[in-house]
């Protein structure tokens, strides 16, 4: 917030929504400036704060924690400025607004109204102010299907901008009130009406604001939406085709700045778009094999988008952009694309000049153009980096007999349903098979919920190594009837997938589902898992090494100088608030064979197996760790998770990479940070593995972590790939010490003779398959 200092401070408050819930952008601050007495300058400068921190809290979707700040906020202006001032106004709007947003209408709707009736009498009928109340109130009217309401609310708010800002020169705060008039009259089916009201939107935002504006993209795919809930699907297909381009520009842009909390917010913001494609390719035109391409390049562009960002990120880069003048060209192009973001999102209303903001955006792209120009012809990496997500660039990728199987979760979205509340209904899990010579097949696989149950049950019966064989099968049929079977149907006589699930499928390996004949699909199919299918794109770029293979084993717990008592038949997980770590004899073993199969390597252990060792690495070959690995529960889901220790703050951190990870020697059971012994996923995110061909986590547990819709698992494999590797070897549970050695042998010793590394892995499982060592075959690539 800017702070305009007088002879008095000036109160910002929040202008709450521009018609909320009626598709169009995030929340808004205006500004209301109040002169007062310095006697209550410090009252105030608190409730400017306590609305800053909640505005902070409402981005980020925490009303419970907002709410009483804005409450707060509320009753410091009421009692300082009284009942009646625009700047109390403007706090019950805040208030308003945070019912709003837990679906609290009829504690919101006082709210609104008084707002309204402070700033009608105070600042007049024609104040923009006023014009914004009327449009919050229609919202919410709007959003309980109370249309004859919000109507008129609507039409005086457009009246009051086209009086204040002009209707020769039309503002972009006017294309909102059509905007909201026009999906006011669509959720009554009223077309004819809203049509013209949506493209003279459009028209404005495209002048004013640009042809890639997000308000633009707002506006288009609505159109899409209005020909969508008419049934003509040509016209829907051809706005929502140019509403998602605009998205995607600014996804571009966007994507580059913020931390990934914003990042994931960003995207959290174009998800509808997303199911309003896959909902229109499988609920209204699934033969259409247009509108089934688009669908399936949106899901391409955006799932595991945020990953994929981070990976290619500017740490990456400058690994790969080494003499100081590309070093600069890359730092300038950096702070341009900042600069555009930041100006492509200001809010409509905080537009000064929209002549100057066009000439400023218009100025920034052409500067960050050519600056990606001169980077593109300096480093074939950024030029890599900088290509599109096109499908025939990805299906050129794909080899010869396999296909790309795309699992992904979505709400399917119903263009007539009248309510806000009823346009969008429950997950339901689809998935697209892109084949090497163009074809895509799709088909809608049922609800989440089901599945993810015989997903849950199939995972407890991994998990328990008292779980019979034919207990575990039977689950694993289950589950695989609900979701493999029907993707078999399309996917014919192909046998070789790269598959890339969505959502809690990351937590299962297909390979131990079992079809119709009782067979495991290890037995049939050869797998090989991808975060998203542009994820090809990563794995084409080739890296070279700059270290011998490293292989790190049997570390020497140390805790408070007590010699730590070794168990052989332990397992290589751990409860990290647990201060006895037992010792794994079984991975020094699995050293010593593997230096037997790999002269070149690094072998540390006992107290050379330390966590800044890890650290001190650049790019090997092959990084190899057998060691303890743990995964904690989040807090929220689990309360009592750390219950009677002493050691609670790791465990309590909201970040989910702080969650699991790695012990190594010397381990100190604290607040994760510096060589305390305990590696977190988080700390793992900054190891320099870019040309590091595989990493094998030899340790339990290492491939669990919090499921993020779209965007894969927050665990240790994450950070892996985001550190730049080319491939892992992960554990999804517990796993026995000597059991697990044996598996690492036999896969170093497949990868010697020249096989592939996902082949070596699924023909030790199927070896394994046929031994008393029948689920510990059963691990994921």
């Amino acid at each position: 917030m800017k702070r305009l200092l007088k002879s008095g401070i000036t109160v910002v408050a929040v202008a709450g929504i521009l018609g909320l819930g009626m598709e169009m952008p995030p929340p808004t601050v205006g500004q209301i400036i109040s002169q007062v007495s310095s006697q209550d300058k410090e009252a105030l400068a608190e409730a400017e704060r306590l609305i800053q921190q909640a505005i902070e809290l409402y981005q980020q979707g925490k009303y419970n924690e907002a709410i009483p700040l804005a409450e707060k906020a509320l009753a410091i202006r009421k009692k300082v400025l009284g009942d009646n001032h625009p700047d109390t106004a403007g706090s019950l709007n805040n208030l308003a607004v945070l019912y709003y947003s837990q679906g609290r209408y009829s504690e919101a709707e006082p709210l609104y109204k008084q707002a309204l009736a402070i700033r009608k009498a105070q600042l007049g009928d024609n104040h923009p102010d006023t014009a914004q109340s009327l449009n919050n109130l229609a919202g919410l009217y709007k959003s309980q299907g109370r249309y004859a309401e919000a109507e008129p609310l609507l039409k005086e708010a457009l009246a009051i901008r086209k009086k204040q800002l002009g209707d020769n020169h039309p503002h972009p705060l006017t294309a909102t009130s059509l905007n909201n008039l026009a999906s006011l009259y669509r959720s009554q089916g009223r077309y004819s009406e809203a049509e013209p009201l949506y493209k003279e939107a459009l028209a404005i935002y495209k002048k004013q604001l640009g042809d890639n504006h997000p308000d633009t993209a707002t506006i288009l795919n609505n159109l899409a939406l209005l020909y969508y809930s008419q049934d003509d699907i040509p016209r829907a297909m051809e706005y929502l085709t140019k509403g998602i381009e605009v998205e995607e520009v600014n996804l571009s842009e966007n994507l580059n700045i913020g931390d990934e909390k914003q990042k994931r917010d960003y995207m959290g913001t174009v998800s509808k778009a997303t199911n309003y494609s896959i909902s229109l390719n499988l609920q209204a035109a699934p033969n259409n094999p247009e509108v089934t391409r688009l669908a399936f390049k949106t899901i391409l562009e955006r799932k595991g988008r945020i990953l994929d960002v981070l990976t290619n990120s500017a740490q990456i880069l400058r690994q790969q952009v080494n003499d100081p003048q590309s070093q600069a060209l890359l730092d300038q192009f950096i702070q341009k694309q900042t600069q555009l973001a930041n100006l492509t999102f200001q809010k409509t209303e905080t537009i000064k000049s929209v002549e100057g903001y066009r000439q400023e955006v218009a100025k920034l792209q052409e500067e960050t153009k050519e600056l990606a120009n001169q980077l593109s012809r300096r480093s074939a990496e950024f030029r890599n980096l900088s290509q599109p997500i096109t499908l025939e660039g990805i299906q050129k990728l794909i080899p010869a007999n396999s296909a790309l199987v795309e699992i992904v979760s979505y709400q399917p979205f119903n263009p007539k349903a009248t309510k806000d509340n009823e346009k969008f209904g429950i997950p339901r899990y689809a998935v697209y098979i892109l084949y090497p010579n163009g074809e895509i097949k799709a088909k809608d696989l049922g609800e989440a919920k089901p599945i993810d149950d015989k997903l849950i049950y199939f995972r407890d019966n991994l998990a328990d190594k008292e779980t019979p064989i034919k207990q575990l099968k039977e689950s694993a049929r289950q589950l695989d009837e609900k979701l493999m079977q029907p993707i078999r149907q399309l996917l014919g006589n192909t046998h070789t997938i790269l598959l890339s699930p969505d959502a809690a499928l990351n937590l299962i390996p297909f390979e131990a589902l079992v079809d119709e004949n009782n067979q495991y699909l290890v037995e049939n199919y050869h797998i090989t898992y991808l975060t998203s299918g542009r994820d090809l794109l990563r794995i084409n770029n080739k890296f070279a090494s700059q270290q011998p293979p490293l292989i790190m084993a049997n570390p020497l717990y140390n805790q408070e100088g007590k010699k730590v008592a070794l168990n052989p038949n332990s397992t290589r997980s751990i409860n990290i608030s647990d201060y006895s770590f037992s010792r794994l004899p079984g991975t020094e073993e699995e050293a010593k064979e593997l230096k037997n199969i790999l002269p070149q390597a690094t072998i540390l252990t006992q107290s050379q197996a330390t966590e800044n060792a890890l650290k001190q690495v650049k790019k090997p070959q092959i990084l190899h760790i057998a060691t303890h690995g743990f995964f904690l529960e989040s807090p929220k889901i689990n309360n009592n998770i750390n219950e009677g220790a002493s050691v609670a703050p790791l465990q309590l951190n909201d970040n989910p990479l702080l969650r699991s990870g790695l012990v190594f020697a010397g381990v100190k059971v604290s607040q994760s940070a510096g060589n305390d012994g305990v590696l977190t996923a988080l700390e793992a995110t900054s190891l320099s593995l870019l040309g590091t061909k595989l990493v094998v986590l030899s340790a339990c547990d290492t491939g669990r972590g919090d499921i993020s819709i779209g965007d894969g698992v927050y665990g240790l494999k994450r950070a892996l790939v985001l550190a730049g590797s080319e491939s892992q070897l992960i554990s999804l549970w517990k796993v026995s010490d000597e059991g697990t050695k044996d598996l690492m042998i036999n896969y170093y010793k497949r990868l010697q003779k020249g096989e592939k590394r996902s082949e070596a892995l699924r023909q030790i499982q199927l070896e394994m398959l046929k031994t008393e060592n029948h689920k510990q075959g059963l691990i994921k690539d």
